[in-house]
């Protein structure tokens, strides 16, 4: 029973630590921010597409958090 616990317990930890959560960028030039919110204020003035990325996706682009959801 011991051995099922733990096996469960890392087969769960795992799983739940591969999940990455979705950020929302502006596809532009000059972007250089990533949100959490489709709805953040610092998107407001995006003029091109709004897109939804992986986190480590937005980060490997050079962005960083949005001020507004710091």
């Amino acid at each position: 029973m011991k051995k099922i616990f733990l096996l469960l317990l890392i087969t769960g930890l795992t799983s739940f630590s591969s999940l990455e959560s979705d950020v929302y960028i502006c596809v532009s030039k000059g972007a250089k921010r990533y949100h959490f919110t489709k709805t953040c204020k610092g998107l407001s003035n995006c003029k091109h597409t709004i897109k939804k990325v992986t986190l480590s996706e937005a980060k490997d682009l050079g962005l960083t958090l949005c001020g507004w959801e710091d």
